[in-house]
């Protein structure tokens, strides 16, 4: 077997880049983990940030914590910059701004996606998305901010700007946040205001599609929008948003354009690859598609360049899906391969083992596709707990989660409901001057779109 002088460096400590390193942690190599940020983030959960359930330590575990007992693991808080692939070298921006060299003997590329708008970026000041915890963070602002500006709001017509919600997309992402949003105003705000009835905030859901949940088949999508309806969100399907700005969206629906004012967006439809997945494809020739990604041959390796792998939502493969059970898949896959050449057997292609598809609706309510089983209400909803309590790093996050939950879902509590009045003042002074906010990332000179490099949902 190869000394441990086999360097395996890994971009990104997302789903696939953190399975593909804790597979290592027998295997006689040296592991370099690089990542901009200094945690792992359980992307699925972020809506629950967002609307106030869990804080954003319960889900983005620090990786050199995780890691803490892989002695062959280091980890490197770092924005990859550029790839030259003949010298087997990456260069990176270190988190205080130096230029750094890696090298490696194989590389696993694992950047995650962003999200995409779809060629108007310009959306992104007033509809973030949700795909960090910094997006998380800003949309509980925002959320809650809303309903602390509308009991101040003496205009009973901007009062309604700001008691309507938008959300742009009918996949998981957007459902569980609309159904969220709703929750909060129905039943846990329901008794905090006086000026105000946050029971009569309006949820707009628009998806260009004709339902949603449409992955999911048509009974249980017809599940979830008869779960949705009955929570009071106003669902617009075969809608296609087509300008937002600080005080609402227009949407074309078939031939006609119709205006809705709200003043809190959020944006949950497409993603874009990593721009590291189009630097890969430029230096290997390999295709890269509209969303960015690159395309890999069967053992999720590059042309020219078995040494690379891209995998995640950065690669394209057969038509996989962009959801965390294949990027940890092929975490493992690209782990094993090294592991097999290190003995001196030759790789295998990737296979994905679909382990279904669920979605929160509301509190007890969920549906749950796996293979040809299909679960929906309570049942369902058992089902996600279950899912997500086995996936969530480490024990101190499951056992602190747990009765966060419990609070949440027995009763109205939503312990994490601080808004500052620097956040909320901010953003309205910042609305009224027609700017943005600015973000900080180590990846980004431009704030917002933060862009995916370094680390995300793979």
């Amino acid at each position: 077997m190869a000394s441990d002088s086999h360097r395996v460096v890994i971009v990104g400590g997302g789903f696939g880049g953190l399975f593909a390193a804790r597979r290592l942690g027998r295997a006689p190599v040296r592991v370099t983990l690089v990542d901009r940020h200094n945690h792992h983030l359980f992307q699925p959960l972020l809506y629950q940030v967002a609307t106030g359930i869990l804080s954003e330590g319960e889900i983005a575990p620090p990786i050199r914590s995780v890691l803490r007992r892989q002695r062959n693991a280091e980890v490197e808080l770092a924005a990859v910059r550029s790839f030259d692939l003949e010298a087997r070298r990456l260069s990176c921006m270190g988190g205080d701004g130096s230029s750094v060299e890696i090298t490696y003997d194989s590389l696993i590329v694992a950047a995650g996606a962003g999200q995409s708008y779809f060629g108007h970026d310009e959306f992104s000041r007033w509809a973030p998305g949700m795909k960090t915890i910094n997006d998380a963070l800003e949309l509980r602002g925002r959320i809650l901010g809303a309903f602390e500006m509308a009991e101040l709001e003496e205009d009973p017509e901007k009062q309604r700007e700001w008691l309507t919600f938008v959300v742009v997309g009918g996949g998981p992402t957007g459902v569980e946040i609309a159904g969220q949003i709703a929750e909060l105003s129905n039943r846990v705000l329901k008794n905090d205001f006086r000026r105000i009835d946050s029971r009569s905030a309006r949820v707009l859901l628009f998806d260009g599609g004709e339902q949603v949940l449409a992955t999911f088949g048509d009974k249980l999508s017809g599940k979830a929008a008869r779960g949705l309806e009955r929570l009071g969100i106003e669902l617009h399907m075969s809608s296609i948003v087509t300008g937002v700005d600080r005080t609402g969206v227009t949407v074309k629906q078939g031939d006609d354009e119709r205006r809705f004012p709200a003043r809190t967006k959020v944006w949950a439809a497409g993603v874009q690859a990593s721009p590291l997945a189009r630097m890969l494809g430029q230096a290997t020739g390999a295709e890269v598609d509209r969303a960015g990604r690159v395309a890999v041959l069967p053992d999720c390796t590059l042309p020219g360049h078995p040494e690379v792998f891209a995998i995640g939502d950065m690669m394209s493969l057969d038509r996989l899906p962009g959801v965390a059970e294949v990027a940890m898949q092929q975490g493992l896959h690209a782990s094993n391969t090294i592991i097999r050449r290190l003995d001196g057997k030759e790789s295998k292609p990737f296979r994905y083992r679909d382990l279904g598809s669920m979605a929160t609706i509301s509190r007890f309510r969920a549906v749950v596709s796996f293979k040809g089983i299909r679960l929906s209400g309570l049942l369902g909803w058992m089902a996600w707990l279950f899912v997500h309590l086995a996936f969530l790093t480490g024990f101190k996050n499951r056992l602190a989660t747990i009765p966060r939950w419990a609070f949440t879902f027995i009763g109205n509590g939503r312990p994490q409901r601080t808004v500052t009045m620097q956040q909320v003042v901010a953003r309205v002074a910042i609305e009224e001057a027609g700017g943005q906010p600015f973000v900080l990332s180590l990846t980004s000179d431009e704030g917002r779109p933060d862009h995916a490099e370094a680390g995300g949902s793979s």
